[in-house]
């Protein structure tokens, strides 16, 4: 029997071997039909990444799409994997896929072309270090390229690859690539972009793509794996030392450490650091790792940070550097890029998620819009899917923070919807407002606590919703009355009124409303902090601003009313004939006709008028309302 040859293979090595490389992160994108998926297949293909298996089920499966029997590969079938992509013939989600050479690591993002799934172009682009842009050479630079470029240079990709297509289509033509080429290094200069290589491929049948083709003897350049692997991506790391804490590891009582990765500078034992947004000074003690104490640790590494004493850190601070510590703000200018199927509307309250930190937000304004497209800058109140905003956004809490184009950990952030939990954006920070670090509280020694004691009450926000004409004001006047009389300290807020006040700038937009409510509440919690009951009569129609005006205020001060009364009946009433101008078309964003109201979840109080007369529902409201207020009861 002949002795059969020795395939021993030491995966000790191989994995040793396979660390040692550079990893390149990338993504492939461009308009719909401009070949990326096949693109990226070919690339998988020249790399020597396929099995016998996969290859052989790539030849079925393309002979089953061609129709006609033949064996030309359909190198896209590797890439897109969701059944509706082959059905369509475009890529919806973002395929990734990992794959080697004997000079580098790759992995690569395949983003979708669509202009409805630019989204998830961005996810895809957040992580990515270079950009491979792809262009149907028969049809130039089209508005989806552009976007896509300005949201790469946006996300700070700042090497990128243009791959002219579909050469074979253009019978090779030098002239049509090179002026492609020099439209597109144009384009990439007034975005930012500093490095761009160019060439001229044909994705499926290979030319430019795993090596040189010998079909385009005019051009002199490398292949395209040649460039993925040999660019160098390398960016200058921050020198001052950041990590978000990521959480506190304490597996017994003689143990405590700060765990998180690193995303900026280097940290060494015995070097000062503060806790942010704090000013909490200590000494690094230890730097524990999984594979032991190290004496330093930089830019990219996990680590658990021991200090040389107790200090009070949680889960969203940033360790810093103590003598170059992070800025710290809660107002900040920012670019965004919404993502939500509704719309952005200002003064909205969303989570914002940012490093390890998650703090409410609000979009205070929208300096402009921009046209992805010419970069043109547009007047804009509300931002739809795909836009892109240059916005100011404010914090309930301030944080530590660094610019996206110095730190992405640090300057980069999500916006979460509170109601859906839906990711609805992602956004750049800029740089802090000045009035974020130039207004501070001012300690006063009249707080609410004494002017409640001098008038012998708890104060209170009674919050009174509903549709219009359902009652809301007629019973608040009725409760007011009621308390009056008891000798309680009251005033009444009334959406009208208000109006005719503070409010008289704003109209019925969705974005109005919002600034509406924002207001409202603002002034109710000023008045229940000089000690009042107060009683805001307004439709409010949305859930979040009902939910971000309760969480102005401290436990229990906060009593949401329902006026729950059917649409029929308020149609009935009508006591301003709204409802018939709403109907005649004489009246836009009329809530309950053209505009939404959101019935509240769990009202504290809910209020059903069918069958009731005002009194006894304002009544009922007094009743409950004595009863939080530990008063006897009117019987």
């Amino acid at each position: 029997m002949n002795a059969q040859p020795d395939i021993t293979i030491d995966m000790a090595a191989v994995a040793a071997a396979t660390a040692s490389k550079s990893l390149l992160r990338f993504i492939t994108c461009g308009s719909v039909d401009d070949g990326k998926s096949t693109l990226l297949g070919r690339l998988l293909y020249d790399a020597g990444m396929l099995s016998d298996d996969q290859l052989d089920t790539l030849q079925r499966e393309s002979r089953r799409k061609n129709g006609d029997g033949s064996d030309v590969l359909d190198f896209s079938l590797l890439t897109d994997g969701l059944d509706a992509e082959r059905q369509q013939g475009i890529t919806i989600d973002v395929a990734y896929r990992y794959f080697h050479t004997a000079r580098r690591s790759l992995i690569v993002a395949d983003c979708p072309g669509h202009e409805q799934y630019t989204r998830n172009m961005a996810t895809g682009a957040s992580n990515a270090e270079l950009a491979v842009v792809l262009v149907d050479a028969r049809k130039g630079l089209l508005p989806q390229t552009r976007r896509h470029t300005y949201i790469c240079g946006l996300l700070g990709i700042r090497h990128v690859v243009l791959a002219v297509n579909k050469m074979d289509l253009v019978d090779y033509d030098q002239a049509t690539y090179e002026g492609i080429a020099a439209q597109y290094r144009q384009l990439a200069q007034d975005l930012g972009i500093t490095d761009v290589h160019c060439l001229p491929v044909a994705a499926l049948t290979g030319d430019n793509v795993g090596s040189r083709s010998p079909r385009m003897p005019w051009y002199q350049g490398e292949s395209l794996l040649e460039v993925l692997e040999t660019v160098d991506v390398a960016t200058a790391h921050a020198d001052d030392f950041r990590m978000p804490v990521q959480w506190v590891n304490r597996p017994d009582q003689s143990f405590r450490g700060y765990a998180g990765t690193i995303s900026g500078g280097r940290v060494a034992r015995g070097d000062e650091i503060v806790v942010q947004p704090g000013v909490q000074r200590a000494r690094i003690e230890r730097i524990v790792t999984a594979d032991g104490d190290l004496d330093s640790a930089a830019e990219g590494q996990a680590v658990t940070l021991c200090l040389d004493r107790e200090i009070d850190a949680s889960r969203g601070d940033v360790i810093a550097d103590a003598l170059h510590p992070a800025p710290v703000a809660d107002q900040f200018t920012c670019h965004l890029l919404w993502m939500g199927d509704t719309t952005l509307l200002p003064n909205r309250t969303y989570w914002m998620k940012i490093g390890t930190r998650t703090v409410n937000a609000r979009v205070m304004s929208i300096k402009h819009k921009v046209d992805v497209n010419s970069q043109a800058k547009l007047a804009a109140r509300h931002l739809d899917l795909n836009e892109v905003g240059y916005c100011t956004v404010g914090l309930d809490d301030a944080i530590a923070f660094e610019a996206y184009t110095a730190n992405r950990t640090l300057g980069g952030f999500i916006l979460i919807d509170r109601q859906s939990n839906a990711t609805v954006a992602c956004g750049m920070l800029d740089f802090a407002l000045d009035r974020s670090s130039n207004v501070h509280w001012q300690h006063m020694d009249i707080d609410k606590s004494v002017r409640a004691a001098s008038k012998g009450q708890q104060p209170l926000c009674l919050w009174f919703t509903g549709l219009s004409g359902a009652g809301k004001s007629t019973i608040a006047n009725l409760v007011e009355r009621r308390l009056h009389v008891l000798g309680y300290h009251t005033y009444l807020l009334d959406g009208d009124n208000v109006r005719h006040g503070i409010n008289k700038d704003l109209g019925f937009t969705p974005e109005a409303r919002v600034e509406n409510i924002r207001r409202v509440a603002e002034v109710a919690h000023l008045m229940v902090d000089a000690g009042l009951i107060v009683l805001v009569s307004v439709i409010s129609p949305y859930q979040s601003e009902r939910r971000s005006a309760r969480e102005l205020f401290d436990g229990g001060e906060f009593l949401e009313v329902f006026v729950d009364t059917t649409l029929a009946e308020c149609e009935a009433r009508d006591p301003k004939g709204l409802y018939q101008k709403a109907r005649a078309g004489e009246i836009r964003n009329f809530t309950g006709i053209d505009s939404p109201y959101e019935k509240p979840e769990a009202p504290d109080i809910h209020l059903v008028t069918a069958g009731q007369r005002a009194e006894e529902l304002a009544e009922q409201v007094t009743q409950q309302l004595l009863a939080r207020l530990n008063a006897p009861d009117l019987d």
